[in-house]
């Protein structure tokens, strides 16, 4: 995978999280704040405490981590892939920031 190649689908994925964090808090009461610097985007829940979602453009992969752990995730050619168990970048995002957040959540790649 080329540089750019890699920016565009890392690009993608930060923009999809933003728009389910918009979709998040216009259809549930669930309290995230989403802020974004540069390659970094981070979800801020109610209770304080936090998932960070961060491009590391060197690996090709993106950075997540959460209140339980870090995980690295590189694109297989359909999805993010997380480096060490194979789960799916969206789905872990979906499980942490809903454990995070007290209720349930979807976040995904579309």
């Amino acid at each position: 995978m080329t540089d750019p190649e890699y920016m565009d689908l890392a690009e993608g994925a930060l923009a999809a999280i933003e728009r389910c964090s918009d979709r998040i808090g216009d259809a549930t009461d669930a309290d995230i704040d989403c802020q974004r610097v540069g390659a970094m985007l981070t979800l801020i829940f109610g209770n304080g405490s936090q998932i960070v979602v961060n491009l590391q453009k060197p690996w090709h992969e993106i950075w997540l981590a959460t209140r339980s752990d870090g995980y690295h995730y590189r694109h297989d050619g359909r999805c993010w892939v997380d480096t060490k168990s194979g789960a799916e970048f969206f789905a872990m995002l979906t499980r942490e920031a809903s454990a995070q957040a007290g209720q349930a959540l979807l976040f995904t790649p579309d």
